[in-house]
């Protein structure tokens, strides 16, 4: 079991950053991929970005190319957001899996809302 716990959300002006973080613990983080997804309301869940176990290889959506950066260490995984728009307003969950690539993850953190405002 991997438990993950999601943090850094809130309310930022369109334009502004945020910082999530998602701390990791029980089985050995290290040997996960490691994503971040979004969901809103009436849509599907997107992955947003995803980082392999060495952390050699990423993954973004093309919506946030350009602007997200996903990045790991030993216990945490982190996904810099910057030039945010209203549009990527949603709950943001990260995830973790022991395959790359993959869209299927075994293990999901509650998640944190992220709120842009025009």
């Amino acid at each position: 079991q991997v438990q993950l716990v999601e943090s850094g959300g809130g309310l930022v002006q369109a334009g502004g950053s945020l910082r999530l973080s998602c701390a990791a613990s029980g089985r050995t983080f290290s040997l996960y991929t490691m994503g971040w997804f979004r969901q809103t309301p009436g849509k599907e869940r997107e992955l947003v970005a995803a980082i392999s176990w060495t952390g050699h290889n990423t993954y973004y959506a093309d919506s946030v190319k350009g602007r997200f950066t996903i990045s790991r260490d030993n216990a945490e995984v982190y996904l810099q957001m910057n030039s945010l728009i209203p549009e990527d307003t949603a709950v943001y969950h990260c995830a973790a899996s022991s395959r790359w690539p993959t869209v299927n993850y075994d293990y999901w953190g509650q998640g944190t809302q992220v709120t842009v405002s025009s």
